[in-house]
């Protein structure tokens, strides 16, 4: 088999070679037997530079964390050679543990143990002693900027300190291969460009680093990327070379959601409804007020010319444009959402009047013994309004959130849901919400079909309605072939669809999302919002967490949560605005300099 696009292989390959960290030789895994094997990895060949960071992206269950355990030697592969530093993964794990560093995607830490225990552990697990190993303990502390925090329990920490956490546990016994699965989900933008400098630095150090992300901007840092779509590689090369190819195809279309269109709730999500449906568009994605357009290859020049006479701008691409042609552009199926709310007369615009806010806060506030972790939060979210709260990890806004869900009682301030006061009616407010957890939280060891059954009880869905909803969803959602299967063995991506149908099958007029997209890839992303879209026109009222700025330009207003207090709110493009002295400043280089002004002008 020839190697990917990009990846140099000689004719015949030496055992360790020369500056190459990791060959894989036409590398295969499968699970199962028979009718019912899986394969995850179908004769890869790559080669990874030594001493560099190598982006490792894909759509979910594309084989990227297979491919990562395998090099941990974690894994046997069922077929080809992945070889490391030009020995058998497997075996030089056995024989030199030290030398490979693996952080899983999931936190492997203990949480009841504090930073310093955890680092104990992990170290005489890896038979570190005496003056060496506290020596480490400090160059890593100092590193990681966890100093201040060896008391604190690991659960206890923020989101960006239980990476670095991490990081510093795979760190210990110096490895020359160090491999990241998903270090920044979770974590804000601020954090994580904290963890892209520290592991920058250990490959300036001479380290090799397999970063693998959902992040398509860090994976545009990376020298090499390998990409992966259903266990085969995609490409392999140098970022900039598979963004090329999407070069004469990207526009800017602007005025497609003008001021007007975002106040009466939906001008930019009909324009981009409407261009995503047609034929020849690969992409479509909103940018303030503004439509970022990627027509295909081989798009109708009369597609083209029609962008160009509306106002679109030809603009450079970027590495998320080429990611979303090479994995065939977005899902075109118009999503069920809106018409079942509309058409079936249970949907949220049935609910109540329609001037009354769908949710509304008033002064919320939560004490922790003498620490205030939210202070006096305002704001209301109208029917067909999406409202985010962003903020760094530990900045209040789950607080905010669990409020405002019925799940933490404030010490202060009330909420309402719909019309229902929180406080006094709490069943009644929880009835008229659909929630998804940032944190997948239904039942891994029962079968998908179960874990609805059990939320539609819960909701009171009757059963007719659910039989009637469910193979509408469950197609859309891309769950009718998993009906059957145990929860706990779905992809994450299908893990996070799942749980957005459970969240919706009552048809709820207000939907809390908690992060609802953390760690899947840019299409699924995309089939994600177009959902979320549909209910809002349809009358659903939305609050949404996430750390993802491109999901945050889908809302209608902003709130942005920092140490306990919203600092700023206003639409996408008012945030940008706020920039000063920037140019034309992404919504997350004006979400870190609105925190640097706050810490400036408010210094602790």
């Amino acid at each position: 088999m020839r190697p990917a696009v990009g990846a140099a292989m000689p004719e015949k390959p030496g055992p360790d070679e020369p500056g190459i960290a990791v060959r894989l030789e036409d590398l295969g895994m499968s699970f199962g037997k028979g009718a019912t094997a899986v394969e995850a990895l179908k004769g890869i060949d790559a080669r990874i530079p030594a001493g560099r960071i190598t982006g490792l992206v894909g759509p979910d269950a594309a084989g990227k964390t297979t491919l990562i355990r395998i090099l941990a030697g974690l894994m046997q592969p069922t077929g080809g050679r992945a070889l490391v530093f030009g020995c058998p993964s497997m075996e030089l794990a056995r024989r030199e543990p030290n030398s490979i560093g693996y952080m899983p995607q999931r936190f492997g830490l203990y949480e009841d143990l504090t930073v310093m225990a955890n680092l104990r552990l992990h170290a005489s697990l890896r038979g570190l002693t005496g003056q060496a190993r506290d020596e480490l303990f400090a160059r890593l502390l100092g590193f990681t900027s966890l100093g201040p925090f060896t008391e604190r329990l690991a659960g206890r920490l923020s989101g960006g300190m239980k990476q670095k956490l991490g990081i510093a546990c795979a760190l210990l016994g110096s490895p020359r291969l160090l491999l990241l699965d998903e270090p920044g989900v979770g974590v804000d933008p601020q954090s994580r460009r904290e963890l892209w400098s520290m592991v920058q630095e250990l490959s300036h150090g001479g380290m090799t680093v397999i970063w693998s992300t959902a992040y398509l901007d860090e994976a545009a840092r990376c020298p090499g990327v390998i990409m992966l779509d259903a266990g085969k590689v995609l490409f392999a090369g140098p970022p900039e070379d598979l963004t090329r190819r999407a070069e004469g195809r990207v526009f800017l279309l602007r005025g497609a959601a003008d001021k007007r269109g975002r106040e009466r709730g939906g001008g930019h999500r009909e324009a981009l409804a409407r261009w995503s449906m047609r034929p020849g568009v690969e992409d479509a994605l909103v940018q303030g007020s503004r439509l970022r357009l990627v027509l295909a290859a081989d798009a109708p020049a009369a597609l083209r010319e029609e962008v160009l006479a509306q106002g679109g701008e030809p603009t450079p691409p970027d590495l998320e444009d080429a990611y979303m042609s090479a994995v065939g552009g977005i899902n075109q199926k118009p999503s069920p959402y809106g018409r079942i709310a509309v058409n079936h007369g249970h949907g949220p615009r049935e609910s109540g009047d329609a001037a009354r806010p769908r949710i509304a806060a008033r002064k919320l506030t939560k004490k922790f013994g003498d620490f205030t972790a939210a202070h006096e939060i305002s704001f209301e979210v109208r029917a067909g309004e999406i409202f985010g709260l962003l903020g760094p990890n530990g900045a209040g806004k789950s607080t905010t959130f669990r409020m405002l869900c019925g799940l933490s009682r404030p010490t202060s301030g009330d909420c309402a849901v719909d019309g229902v006061d929180l406080l006094s009616a709490g069943s009644a407010a929880r009835s008229r919400l659909g929630y998804m957890a940032q944190k997948f939280s239904l039942y891994p060891d029962i079968a998908v079909k179960d874990n609805i059954s059990i939320f539609a009880d819960l909701y009171g869905l009757d059963k007719k309605r659910r039989d009637e909803l469910l193979p509408v969803l469950a197609e859309a959602l891309e769950l009718k072939d998993f009906l059957r299967s145990r929860t706990g063995a779905l992809p994450l991506g299908l893990k996070q669809r799942l749980a957005l149908l459970c969240a919706t099958l009552h048809e709820p007029p207000v939907l809390f999302l908690d992060e609802p997209t953390s760690g899947v890839d840019a299409r699924t992303r995309r089939d994600f919002w177009k959902h979320i879209l549909a209910m809002t026109s349809a009358g659903a009222a939305v609050l949404v967490t996430t750390h993802f700025m491109e999901e945050a330009e889908y809302c209608d207003r902003i709130a942005l949560i920092y140490r306990g207090a919203m600092i700023s709110v206003g639409t996408p493009d008012e945030l940008k605005a706020s920039a000063t002295g920037l140019t034309d400043p992404t919504l997350e280089e004006a979400f870190i300099a609105s925190i640097e002004r706050y810490d400036r002008e408010h210094p602790l």
